[in-house]
Formats: structure tokens, sequence, C-alpha cells
């Protein structure tokens, strides 16, 4: 028995059903990631064009279909929200209905330390999100295992702790401390005392430029490398005492929140802001940055809380009648908002086309409680709360990204993985110079400063209109004597000659006149005085 080829190929073509459902979720998922449709290249004419293009739409769809396996074999898990049937409303779901659905090590991610003595407490995660530092008003500086739910260390220094902050890994931290900014280990130790900054007010670390951003008191920005311990630069912002800090994770620019509603945003390169922006009326409580950069939520004293898009500097939206002490964007999204006991969590309903944020859930601590930090945990549906009376815990879900890559940040990382990856990330060290409000212009070509000379017809065009505006300028009435109409009509005469003297074409003329008087010259020497002539 023979086969055809045409037989042999509907055989090919044929699949199982569980492969044709997967190429069917191949293809959908592909388009998600194509550039629209593709140009209509039958049209073209230029045979070199056309290739250039076909070549280019044939990378595109490779790059949509690699995009798409991407998805379907390395993110298998999907982000979860919180659905609500009929008249039900997400916000009004509880931390205690959540609780009751939710598997075990999920609802171990609920609870609340009470530590009434030491605080009101700030938090700060790693870039995993496995450690959890907390710093006490009162001088408790505790570090956590956030996996095992285990306390690494614990430390008493014994005067007023005002913020802390992780630096590249868990195993260091810095704290702002009464006079100065410590740098303490893993194990509790004291490594430095950073003198040079006085009293700090809030701390940030730049993860890819390893700086160590603080304002103090007197509104000081200072930013320091901790790889070698100098400081980069030291700028007097001019705005007065702040207590609002923030870093945006797309470019590393630092903006900072004062007291005349203003926002300003600052590069160590430079000693004025990069931009300086009328947010509030009154003074700025808070600034949060989403984590693709583009967009900032800041809030005021007069119970606002404002979204902006950095990228055309514009208001997206206002959010009235909630006045936030301190904002947070999770990985997601989604937006949170506390002030006094009470927790308001914010998400984009339409999706992130038009940036509309409407009320996803609230929480209530309980009565007396004053918040003073918000902080979601990366990799996990989980918002950190450090409150007046401690800190505590709740389930968030849809805040957390559900796919880590462990290039970028593993939870389950070993010793010997963060020391390899110390080592990288210490040689990828990017200088301060990269930080600018738009970094993809690193590695692109600089335009040319050098301005478009105007045409002929436009210089006379030009001169015509200057011309007529000194002719027709009126001359001032002056005492006997400098009246005169002789000395008006020479008055005049300059003016229009001075108009005349604004336009190059002149000074062109003239040097293009000399240049040629010396070539005449020249060419009337003798030939052995030729070379004792000017050389244009």
């Amino acid at each position: 028995m023979e086969i055809s080829s045409k037989d042999n190929n509907l055989m090919e073509k044929v699949l199982p059903p569980v492969e044709q459902e997967s190429d069917v979720e191949l293809e959908t998922t592909v388009k998600k990631y194509l550039r629209g449709e593709g140009a209509n290249l039958e049209t073209l004419k230029d045979k070199k064009l056309k290739t250039q293009l076909t070549s280019r739409e044939k990378l595109y769809g490779k790059s949509a279909k690699a995009a798409a396996k991407i998805e379907k074999w390395l993110l298998p898990a999907e982000a979860g929200y919180l659905e609500t049937e009929g008249l039900e409303k997400t916000w009004r779901v509880k931390q205690t209905d959540i609780a009751n659905e939710v598997d075990i090590l999920s609802s171990r991610n609920q609870y609340d330390i009470v530590l009434p003595d030491f605080g009101p407490y700030k938090l700060d995660f790693t870039a995993s999100g496995r450690h959890m530092l907390a710093g006490g008003r009162k001088g408790h500086l505790a570090l956590l295992d956030m996996m095992n739910m285990s306390l690494i260390k614990e430390i008493q220094v014994r005067e007023t702790v005002r913020d802390v902050a992780f630096l590249h890994n868990e195993q260091f931290f810095a704290a702002a401390q009464k006079k100065y900014a410590y740098i303490y280990g893993r194990d509790g130790t004291e490594l430095h005392c950073l003198k040079e900054r006085g009293p700090v007010a809030r701390l940030r670390f730049l993860k890819n430029h390893f700086l160590l951003a603080s304002v103090n008191k007197s509104g000081q920005l200072h930013y320091q490398d901790v790889t070698h311990g100098g400081m980069v630069a030291s700028i007097r912002t001019g705005k007065g005492r702040t207590d609002v800090m923030e870093v945006n994770p797309y470019n590393g620019v630092v903006a900072l929140g004062h007291s005349g509603g203003t926002v300003t945003m600052w590069k160590p390169t430079s000693q004025a802001p990069l931009v300086q922006m009328q947010c509030h009326p009154g003074p700025v409580s808070s600034v949060a940055f989403h984590p693709n950069g583009h967009l900032m939520a800041t809030s005021g004293k007069e119970r606002k809380i404002k979204i902006w898009d950095l990228r055309k500097f514009e208001e997206v939206q206002t959010i009235h009648s909630f006045h936030a002490k301190t904002l947070s964007f999770s990985q997601k999204g989604l937006l949170a908002a506390g002030t006094g006991s009470f927790v308001q969590i914010l998400g984009d309903s339409s999706g992130g086309s038009s940036h509309n944020y409407s009320r996803y859930m609230n929480h209530s601590m309980v009565k007396g409680y004053q918040i003073e930090k918000l902080m979601f945990r990366p990799y996990e549906d989980v918002i950190g709360i450090g409150h007046s009376m401690g800190w505590s815990s709740i389930l968030i879900p849809g805040s957390g990204e559900p796919n880590f890559d462990s290039w970028v940040a593993n939870p389950f990382e070993t010793s010997k993985q963060r020391r390899e990856k110390e080592v990288h990330s210490l040689l990828d060290k990017l200088p301060p110079e990269t930080i600018m409000l738009d970094p993809s212009k690193i590695g692109a070509m600089r335009p040319s400063r050098r301005k478009e000379k105007p045409s002929r017809g436009e210089i006379e065009a030009e001169k015509e209109v200057a011309i007529e505006a000194a002719k027709s300028t009126e001359l001032k009435n002056k005492t006997k004597g400098r009246n005169k109409p002789s000395k008006r009509t020479k008055k005049k005469k300059e003016m229009v000659e001075n108009a005349k003297r604004t336009f190059p074409e002149q000074e062109h003329n003239t040097a293009l006149k000399k240049r040629r008087i010396g070539e005449d010259a020249a060419a009337e020497l003798p030939a052995s005085l030729k070379r004792f002539a000017r050389k244009n």
C-alpha cells in the first residue's frame, strides 16, 4: 500500500487535540505581543526597502512568539483579584473572610505584632521580599525572615530612629538615628557612622547605582557611594526641612515633597532640580512611584490624592476627601493609602489604559493605632503596616507579582548564589551620571546643536521688517536745540543703520570682499614674493 505525498502532508498537519488546543492558546498569546497589523508590502516598488521591511516584520513575529512561549512555560502563575457577584463590593470583604478561604501558608501572613513601648515603626523589605527590617522610633531595630517567620537579629540603639533602609541585600542595613546615620551588619554589628550627613530625616537606597541617598533636617540632599564610602554629591535644596522622600525605580531620580506643595526631582550630578512641580496648595504629606516609573501619586494636607503622568507631567486623576500620611504602590499597580488607623487600597479599574483608580479594599486597625508606614511585600499578596503600637500584616489579593525571576530577585537563594549575585551587581554598577529623567537616551546619538541657517529670502524679509520698525519708531521730544529736524533725520538714519547691522549678511559680504582683494593682490605680486602673501 502506497501513501501519496498529499496524504503524507495531511498526516503531518493533523495533531492530537491537546496540541491543537495549545497551538490555539499560543496564537492568541502571540497576538497580544504583536505590534498591530503588518504593513502592506505589496504596494512598494523599492525592492531594497521591501526586503528590509520584510525581514523586520519576520523579526517582530519571532520576538512575539518567543515572548508568548516565555509567558506559557516560564510564567505559569497568574495574579488573582477579589471577585464579587451581584451587588457585593470588594471593599466590603474583611480580612476574617479572606482568612477563612485561603491556605494555611497564606493565612500565616496575617498577624499583628504589638510593641507599644518602641513605636511608631518604619518598615522596609528586600527586593526578593524574604527579609523585613523594622525600626522603632524609640531605638528598636529588628531583622526578620518572613518566609520562616523567625527573628534573625534585634538590637536596641538607645536613641531616636527616624528611618531604616536595606542596602543591596539583607547583609547590610542603614538607620537614621538622632545625630547621625549608621550602617549595621546582619548580626547587628555597627560598621560605619556617617557623620557628614548630620541628623538624617529620610533614607533611600539606589540599588542599581549603589548610592545611599538621604535628606537631613536642614533640607540638604546627600548621595554616598557605599562601595568605597565616598560622598558623591551634597545638594542644598533651598526648600527647607522635608520628611517626604522617594526614589523612582525606573530612572533612579529622587523626589522630595516640600511644605509649599511642590515636588522636586533631583540627580547627583546637578545642583538644580530636574523638575519642580506644584502638586498641592499646601504641604505634601507623601509621594509614591508606580513600578513602571511613569506614574506618581502624591497626597496633600488638603485631603486630596493626585495621580500624575510623568511622561507629560500632567495630572491624570484626583481622589477627593482622603488625606494619606503614607502611600505605596504594589508590583501590580495597586495603590495603598494610610492615615490614622485606616488603610484604603485603590485599584486601576481601567486596566492601565486611562489610570482610573477606585476603591478596591478597606481595612481598619484597632482604634488608637496611628499608621506610620505602608509597604507592599514583593512577590506576595501582602502589605506591611508600621504603626504606633508595632507592626501588622494583612492580605491584599492581586498585589504581588506571581512569578519571580531568579536572576533578579530570588526568595530561595543560597549563600553561594547571594555572593555571586553581589559580585555581578558590583560589576554591573551604574555610574551616577546615568541618572536622568529619560534613561532611554543612554547609548543614543546626541543631536547636533548647530542651528540651521536661514535662507537668503528669510534674511531679506527679516531685514525689511526691522528697517520698517526702525523708520516707524517715534522719537521723544527733547529740549530746545536738540529737537531740530536735521538731528531727528540723522537719528532716524542711525537707527536704520543699526537695524541693518544686526544681520550677519553684511559681515559675510565684507569678509568675502576682503578675501577677494587679498587674492587679487597676491596674484599681482611677482613669483619671488608670492610666498610672503597672506594665506586665507
